[in-house]
């Protein structure tokens, strides 16, 4: 049907009004001018970024610049770290009488390598890296921006946030600066430095987005006291990277780069680094004294859920839930605290989740008081006052028998090796394997032994299929009791060697238990 006149006017006429309502509406919106990287990246302020205007509409050329400027800032503080553990083996098992043939004859020392990531903190040397890069190592090389090499002294580590500090002994080298991870928000972009897949692809950068924080991982190996909080990145992390800096982009640090999910073990979308404030704290504790020192509330917790907000009246889902205590001497429980409660604040400031809970009373002072704000059955809410205690894996405890041991819960001694031990007592003489070791005067029997402690693949446990390892002296004294194992390696530093008598399973053996000496460097 052919179309009139009129009908054209009609719609010229509405064509002309959406045209100016248009340009209208456009004038509004106070688009922003363009500007140069250097204003946007590298500012000194740790506090987090205004958010951008219309960042859709910002030129792709200016966040290329501010790509290329955060590289070359952060690129030269990055450095790429080899570490060597070398396993020495004992004599090789020869026909009776040919040992007096061959007697130097040994196993060739198995040497174990790895590589990862780092970045430097202080001009005078102290780089930030991943426990897991350098735990158990023998030698730690690192190996600058400029090609330089070092070998780098371990300071120390701590496995339950899998951070380590390490030093070189340069000066005038170039630092990062630090962000402020709590800040941080979903959404930003982030850039990932390291050395992924090692040498080949030393000093590689990646560009994404924060995709999410908090983030828990189920797979990681984790001891009794370990914080997790991660922020996710879908900025391309593989093998290698870890120990690396994840920045914003103004080229500030905010976190260390430390795990992947992958059912094949390289990048598949999801990186994982560590909080850069949780790990500062940390960082601070390890150059101050070489360790990290814990405090708890002696409690058992989980994840609010709805039927926990619904019981004690939140409108939302949020808090932390009081399983029970720890034992009986709890300070949770000293103060009032009960099974049940939904803790939801500390010292005024607001809890919504595990990892912020152990974050905000891990690294107090044992001895130091905490405001503890809870929430119970009807929406009863009390604040009362805890008084924290040091975390029992560095406490002087004495446990009755192996039967009742409790992985994780090793001194601060234990932990310079990696291993948790229990005194045999009268009651193991029942076991027949163990009465002949206490015929010979006792010993401690290697409860556990932590997969990434430098005695790993070097003692038996109580898990492993032939049995556990008991010691019976450290550096030639008898250690028959933790006490007396703990004064043996009193005077032990990081990176000493530690000499270990040890007896072994051993169906050669006349009472099945063989002696052997096993060294250890301490971390």
């Amino acid at each position: 049907m052919p179309v009139r006149t009129r009908d054209w006017l009609k719609f010229g006429t509405l064509v002309a009004i959406a045209f100016v309502f248009g340009l209208a509406f456009a004038s509004t919106l106070n688009l922003p001018k363009k500007s140069g990287a250097a204003e946007t990246v590298l500012m000194p302020s740790p506090e987090a970024a205004a958010p951008l205007a219309a960042p859709g509409l910002k030129a792709a050329s200016d966040w290329s610049d501010a790509f290329v400027a955060v590289a070359e800032h952060v690129k030269p503080a990055v450095v790429f770290i080899r570490s060597q553990h070398v396993e020495r083996g004992d004599n090789q098992r020869l026909p009776p009488g040919f040992q007096d043939f061959f007697p130097n004859l040994r196993r060739r020392p198995q040497v174990e390598q790895g590589s990862g990531s780092g970045f430097i903190v202080s001009a005078d040397g102290f780089i930030l890296t991943n426990n897991h890069v350098v735990a158990g190592a023998d030698k730690v090389t690192v190996r600058l921006y400029d090609k330089r090499e070092f070998i780098a002294k371990v300071v120390g580590t701590d496995p339950n946030t899998d951070v380590a500090v390490i030093k070189i002994e340069a000066r005038g080298l170039p630092t990062v600066g630090f962000g402020n991870s709590d800040s941080t928000r979903v959404g930003e972009w982030a850039l990932a430095i390291g050395n992924p897949l090692g040498e080949a692809f030393a000093f590689t950068v990646t560009a994404g987005i924060v995709s999410a924080k908090g983030r828990l991982l189920a797979g990681l190996q984790q001891t009794r006291y370990s914080i997790q909080d991660f922020i996710q990145t879908d900025a391309a992390i593989n093998p290698g990277n870890s120990g690396g800096p994840l920045v914003n982009i103004r080229g500030q640090v905010v976190g260390i780069n430390s795990a992947i999910a992958s059912e094949t073990g390289f990048y598949a979308g999801y990186g994982f680094a560590i909080p850069i404030n949780l790990a500062r704290t940390v960082m601070d504790q390890l150059v101050k004294t070489g360790h990290v020192e814990r405090a708890v509330m002696g409690v058992s917790i989980h994840d609010a859920r709805q039927e926990d907000a619904d019981a004690v009246g939140l409108k939302q889902i949020s808090g932390v839930v009081v399983d029970s205590y720890t034992s009986d001497d709890s300070p949770a429980k000293k103060a009032g605290i009960q099974p049940g409660d939904v803790i939801i604040a500390v010292d005024g400031q607001p809890v919504d989740n595990t990892p912020q809970l152990q974050q905000r009373v891990a690294f107090k002072k044992p001895g130091e008081t905490v405001e503890v704000t809870v929430l119970r059955q009807g929406g009863d809410k009390k604040t009362v006052t805890v008084r924290l205690a040091r975390a029992p894996g560095e406490a002087d405890s004495e446990v009755a028998s192996v039967s009742s041991k409790s992985k994780g819960d090793a001194s601060s001694k234990e932990e310079m090796l990696g291993i948790s031990v229990e005194p045999l007592t009268q009651d193991d003489a029942r076991d027949v394997r163990l009465r002949s070791v206490l015929e010979r005067g006792g010993g401690l029997v290697v409860t556990d032994v932590s997969p990434d402690g430098p005695a790993f693949q070097r003692l038996s446990s109580s898990d492993d299929p032939g049995g556990p390892d008991i010691i019976i002296a450290v550096n030639g004294v008898p250690t028959r009791t933790r006490a007396a194992f703990r004064e043996a390696l009193r005077k032990v530093k990081p990176g000493d060697v530690v000499t270990l008598q040890v007896l072994s399973r051993s169906p050669d053996a006349t009472d099945g238990w063989a002696g052997r000496i096993v060294r250890i460097r301490a971390r």
